[in-house]
């Protein structure tokens, strides 16, 4: 199977670094410009040929993030796992955009607890177009407004949350929230994706592993003694998104909780 490999090994780095470019400037400016170094103290524009190679910074000589590493190889390997396993309606380049994307989306929302507004615009027309190749328009529409609908109630619930807290904690007003509007987009379009009743099973799943990394992580907190009551938040979006991609490109591992998927 060396074949296969001679074209998916250039595409998947090509796509990977696209992916890792994406990350970096998007959250910063929607222009496309020079790769800058991620050292705060740096900040100097790299290269395009180092970028591309996964180079050290030419001044302050700080290696790229591990992240960028990780979304390479990923992007290798689930197109080669694409290439031998997927054969639903929207094909393999379907598949593989469909995946990169909802990557990319997740990469942004765990660094930066941001659902950029031109993403979730992208991921509507991409969900519609998705939800009705796989399933009927009716289970699409129903998907996404049963995901709008269910996200906006934990929206307003956290809304609640964010008062008690500030209001336990002594302050006016703060800038986090335990969910934003961004995420009621995000199941807005999980929704299209997935159509109904397959939604409901992807949020639920989505704050059990949210619920399941955030016990982790105040654990983690405790024992470093860096533990602060009722400050620690975590964006949900990735969560969400790694159920999405279980239910979508890899369904034994889902068939296994869900009998009958």
């Amino acid at each position: 199977m060396l074949s296969p490999l001679l074209w998916i090994i250039p595409i998947g780095y090509i796509v990977g670094i696209f992916i890792n470019y994406l990350t970096d400037i998007l959250p910063v400016d929607y222009k496309i410009s020079l790769p800058v170094c991620r050292n705060s103290d740096c900040n100097h524009p790299t290269s395009w040929s180092r970028y591309i190679l996964l180079q050290r910074c030419a001044k302050c000589k700080q290696s790229l993030s591990a992240r960028h590493y990780l979304v390479v190889i990923t992007s290798i390997l689930i197109l080669y796992y694409l290439t031998e396993n997927f054969s639903q309606a929207i094909g393999i380049s379907g598949g593989y955009i469909l995946f990169q994307y909802l990557f990319l989306v997740s990469l942004i929302d765990f660094e930066h607890r941001l659902i950029l507004r031109p993403l979730s615009l992208i991921g509507l027309i991409l969900g519609i177009f998705v939800g009705l190749i796989t399933r009927n328009w009716q289970s699409t529409l129903i998907g996404a407004a049963a995901g709008f609908g269910i996200m906006l109630t934990f929206y307003y619930f956290g809304v609640l949350f964010t008062k008690f807290r500030n209001k336990r904690l002594g302050i006016s007003s703060d800038s986090e929230e335990s969910l934003g509007s961004g995420d009621v987009t995000l199941a807005t379009i999980l929704g299209l994706i997935l159509g109904w009743p397959l939604i409901w099973f992807n949020l639920f799943s989505g704050i059990i592993l949210a619920g399941l990394f955030s016990l982790l992580l105040i654990l983690f907190l405790l024992i470093t003694k860096k533990y602060r009551s009722m400050s620690v938040y975590i964006a949900y979006g990735p969560f969400f998104i790694f159920s999405a991609i279980l239910m979508l490109f890899f369904p034994g591992i889902i068939r296994l909780l869900l009998p009958g998927f």
